[in-house]
């Protein structure tokens, strides 16, 4: 059962954050990025307030940087479907599982270590070259209660 609702198009526009975001990362990259959007969907807290929808959370000014790029405005893929799908069922991945900001320090040349503190938010752990920040209770308590 969806933990968001989810048309096709929503599906697809998914499809195609994960690619542009974290192809070079593989499937558990993908999934860690789908992670962060449906958390930022359900939390409604700290910058994601009122955020209800797949399109609401990919269109938020500033808040993903594939969307400059040309890799997320091509076709989605059958394999990016499938991992959209299940992140949107509610499938959770540490250092995902309650993350709501994620990036890349440096870059695949010349990796940076991870701050620790993005957002004024808790570094919680890596995976590949992108580093994941999961809210403090004060800051978003909802972020823990979401499934």
């Amino acid at each position: 059962m969806a933990v968001v609702r989810a048309r096709n198009s929503d599906i697809d526009m998914l499809a195609r954050l994960l690619r542009a975001e974290a192809e070079g990362e593989g499937e558990m990259g993908m999934l860690l990025v789908g992670n962060v959007g449906v958390n930022r969907i359900r939390a409604n807290c700290s910058d994601f307030k009122g955020l209800r929808t797949i399109p609401q959370m990919i269109n938020q000014p500033h808040a993903f940087e594939a969307l400059q790029h040309g890799m997320y405005y091509q076709r989605a893929r059958d394999k990016e479907r499938r991992l959209a799908r299940r992140v949107v069922n509610g499938e959770r991945y540490w250092p995902a599982k309650y993350s709501l900001w994620y990036f890349r320090p440096g870059t695949a040349e010349a990796p940076q270590a991870c701050p620790p503190t993005w957002y004024n938010q808790p570094h919680v752990g890596r995976y590949k070259l992108h580093c994941f920040y999961e809210p403090t209770g004060q800051e978003c308590e909802n972020v823990y209660n979401v499934y």
